[in-house]
C-alpha cells in the first residue's frame, strides 16, 4: 500500500470530520482538497461517501446515552416527541433526495455551483444574525412538530452542494425560534438518519467500485473522520453557547471566493 495514499486518506478524513457539522459545507471543502490532492476518481468519490459514516458515528457515540434512552423508552412523552420530530424533519430532504439524486450528482457538483452557494450562504448567515427573532425554544425537548417540519424543509436546501446541511438546519432552527444550542443539537440528531440514508443509497449505487485492497485507505479515512468530528462537535456546542455564527459567514465568503478563483485559473 502506497503511504502517500494513506496520507491523503488521513487528510480527507480530518477535513470531513472537521467540516461536516459546521455551517461551512463539507462538500465544498472535500471538492477543493480532493482536487489539490488529485483524489477525484470515481473510486475516490466513493471513499468520500464512506468516511461520512465515520463522522456520523461520532454523533452516535457522543449522544449514545440520550439515543439509548430514546430507543429504550420510546413510549415516554419526551422520547416519543424527539423521535417524531426527527422523523418529520427527515422526510422532506429524503423524498427530494431520492427524486433528484441523479440530477444533483450530474449537474450541480461543480466548483462554480459550490463556490456560489458558499458565498451566498455566507451572506444569508449575516442577514439571519442581524434580523433573527428572539428564541422561544431553549432545548430540543421543548420543540414541537411544527419546528421539526420547518427545519426539515430548510434542510432540503442543502441538497444543493455547497449550501451545507449543518448550516441549513442550524440557521433554520435559529430563524424558527430555537436557541443556538438547541438548533445545533437538533441538527446533530437529524444528521443521523439523513446521512445514513444518503450514504447507504450512494454506496448501493456504487457498490461495484469497492475493492478489498482499498480497505486500509477507507479505514484510515473513516477513523480519522470519526475522531475529528467528535472533537469538532464538542467544540461547536461550547462555542455557540456564547457566540453567534458570523465568523462562519465570513469564512464561507472568503473560502467561496478562493474556490472560485482556484478553479477559474485552472
Amino acid at each position: 500500500m502506497d503511504i502517500l495514499i494513506l496520507i491523503k486518506a488521513f487528510i480527507l478524513g480530518v477535513v470531513e470530520g472537521a467540516t461536516e457539522f459546521l455551517p461551512i459545507s463539507s462538500t465544498g471543502h472535500l471538492i477543493i482538497v480532493g482536487d489539490l490532492l488529485q483524489f477525484n476518481s470515481e473510486r475516490d468519490k466513493v471513499f468520500k461517501i464512506v468516511i461520512q459514516l465515520g463522522a456520523i458515528l461520532a454523533i452516535c457515540w457522543e449522544y449514545r446515552a440520550r439515543l439509548g434512552h430514546v430507543v429504550a423508552n420510546v413510549g415516554e412523552p419526551a422520547s416519543k416527541r424527539l423521535f417524531v420530530n426527527i422523523a418529520l424533519a427527515f422526510l422532506p430532504a429524503a423524498i427530494l433526495g431520492v427524486l433528484f439524486h441523479d440530477i444533483i450528482k450530474t449537474y450541480l457538483f461543480t466548483p462554480l455551483t459550490v463556490s456560489m452557494a458558499l458565498i451566498l450562504g455566507g451572506f444569508a448567515i449575516l442577514l439571519i444574525e442581524k434580523y433573527k427573532p428572539e428564541f422561544d425554544t431553549a432545548t430540543v425537548d421543548d420543540m414541537d412538530w411544527k419546528h421539526a417540519l420547518k427545519i426539515g424543509l430548510a434542510q432540503s436546501m442543502a441538497l444543493f452542494p455547497g449550501v451545507s446541511r449543518a448550516g441549513a438546519t442550524i440557521l433554520g432552527g435559529v430563524v424558527f425560534g430555537l436557541s443556538r444550542k438547541a438548533a445545533a443539537e437538533f441538527s446533530f440528531f437529524l444528521a443521523i438518519p439523513i446521512m445514513f440514508a444518503a450514504t447507504g443509497y450512494d454506496l448501493f449505487k456504487n457498490w461495484e467500485l469497492l475493492h478489498a485492497n482499498d480497505i486500509p485507505v477507507f479505514a484510515v479515512g473513516f477513523i480519522t473522520a470519526f475522531f475529528s468530528a467528535l472533537l469538532m462537535v464538542r467544540g461547536l456546542l461550547k462555542y455557540v453557547s456564547n457566540h453567534d455564527f458570523r465568523i462562519f459567514a465570513w469564512y464561507r465568503i472568503v473560502f467561496g471566493l478562493i474556490v472560485l478563483a482556484y478553479f477559474s485559473s485552472k
